[in-house]
């Protein structure tokens, strides 16, 4: 199956060459690079909306597929449709659909049906496409339209894309394409905007909905970005950002009656967190240690003690760490932690791959510890503590549930430790920053 390009020559040129050219004025090829689990971004001709798409997509790191869920507007085909296999094209060239995660998709949805009339006239999905093929020739894609249905739908089919991308573990990114307000005043569309998109900010989906229905916000493409914020947050999203808020008045000069475009990026896991669940993947799966990364963060090139964290279902999984740096580099450290958490936390059997898709990461580089003279020095939320007792000393990391005093942060430790309550300690207090 085919998928022909139905708006080159309206929306953007149908020349390879102009298209070059106009994509290359509209993206940011400087701006700094970032892990993103989804993005929304507009889908208009490129002299209205492209200034807002290319600024956006010039944000992230690209994977190598890319699952584009867009509004339906011709009313054609299934309500809530998906292709799970063909090419489609661009005046840049052919782009496959990632079969595999597709129907992947397909299978776990109670709600998307396959076909190929939603996507035939479609606009929504094929205006992104040169943005990627422009940083990426080699992508692949996950294309899905949605027409109206009911919110609860809308999240549902978030959670199943995401239970998908687990499952497979695949490397992907989730653009909702949208634009916002349609056709009213400049002060009205931003006004209206801008609660759409603090909704988004705020990753709350149902409140998005809220504001749309009670405020009549024409943005065609909720749906998809409801069904973004619902997968993103399955698959560990920390935060949103707007990268770009612009109108048509700003191509046009006509602020009576102006269409809101939006860019945002939904941001997730650290790029430690990842390097903790890449290497518990490869060693579960493979018994093989991984090596650290080529190119290592700032946050990584330091020596410092090190802890990671992995809970399953909100529950403890495994903790282990060092108080002290052990290794040349927090990477080494965070490998050879992440490794002792899944498997050598004598509170737990070892991680099995079938837990794999269910973990969560944080990792906490710790400062270096000092010696305080009373517990008065401490702070539950701030402040870890170590307790020492001759050669024995225990350890705990600030800022945990249910950990809201000094007293009981001391007593576990001396339980960490075999120190009896009677016997004298000396205390150390560090802080941590949390990677998740």
């Amino acid at each position: 199956m085919v998928r022909n390009p139905v708006v080159a020559g309206q929306f953007y040129p149908e020349s390879a060459s102009q298209l070059k050219a106009m994509l290359e004025q509209l993206v940011d090829e400087k701006a700094a690079k970032e892990e993103v689990i989804g993005l929304v971004s507009p889908h208009a001709g490129y002299i209205y909306s492209g200034p807002v798409a290319g600024r956006v997509i010039s944000r992230i790191k690209f994977k190598d597929t890319f699952v584009i869920i867009g509004p339906n507007h011709t009313g054609r085909g299934e309500p809530l449709s998906i292709m799970t296999e063909g090419i489609w094209k661009t005046p840049l060239g052919e782009v496959e659909i990632d079969s595999e995660l597709a129907e992947q998709i397909l299978t776990a949805s109670s709600h998307l049906a396959e076909d190929y009339r939603a996507h035939q006239y479609e606009h929504s999905i094929e205006v992104q496409i040169p943005f990627l093929q422009y940083f990426k020739s080699d992508i692949k894609l996950v294309p899905i339209v949605l027409a109206h249905t009911s919110g609860a739908i809308y999240k549902e089919i978030g959670r199943e894309i995401a239970r998908a991308i687990k499952d497979l573990n695949k490397e992907a990114v989730i653009i909702a394409s949208s634009d916002m307000t349609h056709y009213e005043p400049q002060e009205t569309a931003q006004r209206k905007d801008n609660q759409a998109i603090e909704a988004m900010l705020d990753l709350n989906e149902d409140e998005l909905l809220r504001r749309v229905d009670k405020l009549n916000i024409s943005m065609c493409g909720y749906a998809p970005v409801v069904s973004l914020i619902s997968a993103a947050k399955q698959l560990g999203a920390t935060g949103a950002e707007l990268v770009r808020y612009q109108t048509s008045g700003d191509t046009t000069g006509d602020y009576t009656s102006v269409v809101g475009y939006a860019g945002i990026i939904i941001t997730g896991m650290s790029p430690l967190a990842r390097l903790a669940k890449k290497t518990v993947d490869t060693y579960v799966t493979e018994g093989k240690v991984p090596p650290p990364p080529d190119e290592l963060t700032p946050e990584m090139m330091e020596k410092a003690g090190v802890f990671v964290s992995l809970h399953k279902l909100d529950e403890l999984r495994g903790c282990i760490g060092t108080f002290e740096p052990t290794k040349d580099n927090v990477a080494e450290e965070i490998i050879a932690n992440a490794i002792s958490s899944a498997t050598r936390d004598p509170r737990f059997p070892p991680v099995a791959p079938s837990e794999l898709k269910d973990l969560e990461y944080s990792v906490d580089v710790l400062t270096k510890p000092e010696p305080i003279e009373s517990k008065d020095q401490l702070a539950p939320k701030k402040y870890g503590v170590i307790v020492e007792c001759g050669f024995r000393k225990g350890l705990l990391l600030p800022d945990l549930e249910g950990v809201d005093t000094v007293d009981y942060q001391i007593d576990i430790c001396r339980q960490k430790a075999g120190i009896m309550p009677d016997e004298p300690v000396k205390l150390y207090r560090f802080e941590v920053k949390r990677y998740k």
